[in-house]
């Protein structure tokens, strides 16, 4: 029988906050508010987060991904184009309020979750 006890370790279970936004009406911010340096070093690992998982969840070009990493204060920033213009026709989410949701629920791989975890 499957131990239904221990939840997936997720990015967002290491952050005070993962939140997403505009960034004008063809791009969209999303942060990470880690909780601390652990948390941190997940979220600035160059090998689990990077243009290309950006890219993957998000539908985008990742050469058009770009990462702001913030040691100081635990906190990395991505930008992408937003898949649809703001207010446009096909806007689902006109405040890109929502788009954080796929990143806070990113698994985090096991080699984070036992203390092997290295910043870039």
């Amino acid at each position: 029988m499957p131990d239904h006890t221990q939840k997936p370790r997720l990015l967002g279970d290491f952050a005070i906050e993962v939140r997403s936004k505009n960034a004008g009406p063809f791009w969209v911010t999303m942060e990470t508010f880690m909780k601390d340096s652990v948390g941190y070093a997940i979220a600035a690992d160059e090998t689990f987060l990077n243009e290309q998982v950006i890219a993957d969840l998000y539908g985008v070009d990742a050469a058009q991904v770009q990462f702001f990493r913030i040691p100081a204060l635990n906190v990395v920033k991505i930008y992408f184009p937003r898949p649809v213009t703001q207010g446009g026709i096909h806007d689902r989410d006109i405040h890109a309020g929502q788009h954080h949701v796929p990143l806070a629920t990113l698994k985090v791989p096991e080699r984070h979750l036992t203390g092997n975890t290295r910043v870039a």
